[in-house]
């Protein structure tokens, strides 16, 4: 049998009533779209964050999007973030009309902040840390430069559900932070959603207005832009139940860690370590090795997936050629692409399934020396 580097099965065959109740309670309730389910699920997330207001929305992508126009970013502004996220981050910041600005990151796999004043101009208005694989950014410095430089941060947490940065949750540093429920998620939807979460009250209002339409009354458009971009009933009651569990994934997410640190000790792989302050909530496990391609090759003949988060930076790639960044431009991010991959992580990983991973790869690095 195959072995996944993410699977849900058994999860779900854990929480299937559950997670059918919830279904039923939407279907039964008469109301499918911004409802009792919404509005609850935003109250409940907002207080895990320690903020004021929540905001679901239908993506992870929209809530940068969002968020960002929540805060103001719009055409001829410039937002400063890194290269090795996610496409859709920066894809975000261009649907606003805005321009994205990279910096490098660490060795740690986060943004290097000691060289966001460098990339400052006139036209910077935001700042967008990613809090990458599950740990935060060094947010105390990056908070104290948006302070002095009277820019806003918006966090992007959608790989940091239930992190902690010196007991400051992922979410709750910035002026506002978005987040997504993709099924692979630390808290994963059955389905697509997204959130931003803010204790701006001016930021909400904006929020609301964003993501129905730019509507604050039913049929009357009130102010541009508008979109169509609400959280899913069905998905937020979903997330409701989860959320309730959040701590229970985090820790099994955890534990599965500890085992693959236990396990790859003494190999000559690179293993993530936790930064001071932070607590890590392991959205994937990222290892570096210089032979990273003939790992992956070697461990698919063998039924094992892995993956690669990711394989290119943005500044690279054809779509992102306008922004004028040439090879070299981001030395360790780039250096780091070539490195990197990622072994199965997800709560229900079985421990025998997880030593078959270890001891295969064990195998193919002994082969690799």
């Amino acid at each position: 049998m195959t072995i996944r580097v993410w699977g849900y099965l058994d999860e779900y065959a854990a929480e299937r009533e559950e997670i059918l109740d919830a279904v039923d309670t939407v279907f039964g309730s008469g109301r499918l779209v911004l409802a009792d389910s919404v509005r609850s699920f935003e109250e409940e997330f907002a207080a895990r964050h320690g903020v004021a207001h929540c905001v679901g929305v239908d993506n992870g992508t929209n809530a940068v999007k969002l968020g960002l126009e929540a805060l103001g970013v719009g055409p001829g502004d410039e937002v400063i973030t890194v290269s090795n996220t996610a496409a859709p981050t920066v894809l975000a910041i261009t649907g606003t009309g805005a321009t994205p600005v990279f910096v490098d990151v660490r060795e740690d796999y986060l943004m290097d902040v000691d060289r966001v004043e460098a990339a400052l101009t006139p036209r910077t208005r935001c700042l967008l840390p990613v809090h990458l694989y599950g740990q935060c950014v060094d947010m105390a410095p990056l908070e104290e430069l948006a302070a002095r430089h009277r820019l806003t941060v918006l966090e992007d947490c959608a790989q940091a559900h239930g992190a902690r940065h010196h007991g400051r949750p992922a979410g709750g540093m910035g002026k506002a932070a978005a987040f997504s429920f993709y099924p692979t998620k630390v808290l994963g939807a059955y389905g697509d959603g997204g959130a931003v979460v803010t204790s701006d009250p001016d930021v909400d209002e904006a929020l609301r207005r964003l993501r129905y339409y730019g509507m604050e009354e039913r049929y009357y458009v009130t102010a541009l832009p508008g979109h169509n971009s609400r959280l899913d009933e069905v998905q937020a009651e979903i997330l409701r139940r989860k959320l309730r569990r959040l701590d229970t994934y985090v820790a099994a997410r955890r534990e599965v860690a500890r085992r693959y640190a236990e396990g790859l000790a003494d190999t000559d792989l690179i293993l993530p370590a936790t930064n001071p302050g932070n607590e890590h909530v392991y959205y994937v496990y990222v290892v570096r090795h210089p032979r990273r391609d003939a790992i992956i090759e070697a461990l698919r003949e063998r039924d094992i997936e892995l993956n690669v988060s990711y394989p290119w930076p943005v500044h690279t790639m054809t779509g992102f050629q306008h922004l004028g960044y040439r090879e070299g431009s981001l030395p360790v991010t780039e250096r780091l692409a070539g490195e990197i991959f990622s072994l199965p992580m997800y709560p229900s990983l079985a421990p025998d399934t997880q030593d078959r991973v270890v001891e295969a790869l064990r195998d193919v690095l002994k082969t690799l020396s």
